[in-house]
């Protein structure tokens, strides 16, 4: 598509700066794969986004991943910034984490039954996080915030949920309305198979709008059990929220007999040890995380106060179960990076290095009049293509994904990974070097020229 573009133009440097766009890598291997995928899984996925449906070319089929490089069946190497949709905080095959592993499976991989590990975990977890004093582990986030819906309503003795249009909760029926993520990327708002009385339960209003939560409160009077937000919300573009705001739907819950859910599958380790939670200094009444307490294993979490957890099975009669749950390779992989999360300046040294790499990326932008917006906090970032400031899901134009399409491929070639679609967010890992950032910001700068300086 870009092969005939070849003007150049002079950067703000008086040098010259070529639009040229790079020639398409290699992707034979991860094709074929993809295409004996396709008679094995729906779409030949086992996620939806990982279609490549929005951006161009067939799925990557990813072979390796080290420090902060993943390498293709074509052998492709590119610097990721997916890291896994973000719980690689320490990057790909970390050593003490691998170590960790490959420790604990020689005792055995999965039994069904307690195991040391599971405490070791939750007392590093809980002994540095003030916002939960009990934690239930479970094997993935969709699962954590299912339960913590489950726990809310069990505790309130009320049946609705709150959510917020662009806040994206896992694929549990009652949360699959007016969603984000994946659902956003294929322009959808629910998903079939939703049976309309569930539905029902879910309110949805639009996130910033203080109007709508108070006029939802009025007209459901003593029937919301919950709110659930992502403090954060990343997966829907990243809509930061003004702390007030948090603080107002703190006040409002408390008002009201409701209880507060932060949804930090995402933003839960990622922006400091406690998360959103810690970071805005708002007291939620449960927490959910992901995988990121397990390594990037399939894991997830929900805690609260002593109190509230006590209302869970055996204790009490809210019932959520798991064979898996606490599965002791995952516990493992957990204890090693909680520890090195732990370890003094990690976060500092770590946002330190994504706020230097998001602001370098906005000034070249700014410098050349392109019409882009870097949104970043902690190690999180996003790119929006736009000189406005977004929150809500109503404020992103559909139509600037036709830029980030383009500017995925210029990155591919580039040898630069992101994740496939422009809704998504990027991460920054503690194996993230200088050298690594600086690439991929001269890449990112070259792309972007590719985008903003040609006429396709």
């Amino acid at each position: 598509m870009f092969d005939s573009i070849k003007k150049i133009f002079s950067d703000d440097e008086g040098k010259p700066v070529s639009t040229t766009a790079k020639p398409d890598i290699s992707r034979e291997k991860s094709a074929e794969l993809y295409e004996k995928a396709k008679t094995y899984f729906p779409g030949g996925v086992n996620s939806p986004v990982r279609a490549f449906k929005s951006v161009y070319g067939t799925p990557l089929f990813i072979q390796k991943g080290d420090g902060c490089h993943v390498w293709d069946a074509d052998g492709n190497q590119f610097i990721d910034f997916c890291c896994s949709w973000g719980p690689l905080i320490l990057g790909h095959n970390n050593a003490k984490v691998r170590e960790k592993v490959v420790e604990t499976i020689q005792n055995g991989m999965s039994f069904g039954a307690p195991t040391a590990l599971e405490n070791e975990l939750a007392e590093l977890i809980l002994k540095n996080n003030k916002y939960i004093e009990k934690i239930r582990f479970v094997s993935s986030g969709t699962e954590a915030v299912m339960s913590a819906i489950r726990l809310a309503r069990g505790y309130t003795k009320r049946d609705k949920i709150l959510k917020f249009e662009g806040c994206y909760h896992g694929h549990s029926d009652s949360l699959l309305v007016k969603a984000g993520s994946g659902l956003v990327t294929f322009g959808e708002t629910s998903s079939a198979g939703v049976p309309k009385s569930f539905a029902d339960e879910t309110i949805v209003v639009s996130l910033n709008d203080k109007e709508a939560l108070q006029k939802a409160f009025k007209e459901f009077k003593d029937q919301i059990a919950a709110v659930i937000i992502e403090p954060i919300p990343a997966n829907n573009g990243l809509l930061l929220q003004h702390k007030e705001y948090l603080q107002f739907l703190r006040e409002i819950c408390t008002a009201n007999g409701t209880m507060l859910i932060f949804d930090e599958v995402i933003s839960g380790f990622r922006v400091g040890f406690e998360g959103a939670a810690g970071y805005y200094q708002i007291q939620p009444d449960i927490i959910t995380y992901g995988k990121i307490i397990g390594g990037g294993m399939p894991v997830g979490a929900y805690g609260a106060s002593a109190q509230i957890m006590d209302h869970i099975s055996p204790v009490g009669s809210v019932y959520q179960a798991g064979t898996l749950s606490g599965n002791p390779v995952a516990m493992g992989a957990g204890i090693a990076q909680i520890t090195e999360l732990l370890r003094m300046g990690f976060y500092r040294d770590l946002n330190n290095k994504a706020q230097e790499f998001a602001e370098a990326i906005q000034r070249f932008a700014t410098a050349r009049n392109y019409k882009l917006k870097v949104f970043s906090i902690g190690s999180i970032f996003w790119f929006a293509f736009t000189d406005k400031d977004i929150r809500t899901a109503e404020d992103i134009d559909p139509q600037s994904m036709e830029k980030f399409k383009k500017m995925h491929r210029e990155l591919l070639n580039r040898g630069v990974y992101f994740g496939p679609s422009g809704y998504e967010v990027g991460f920054i890992s503690s194996a993230h070097t200088k050298t690594d950032l600086e690439k991929a910001k001269r890449a990112i700068f070259d792309s972007l020229d590719v985008v903003f300086r040609s006429n396709n």
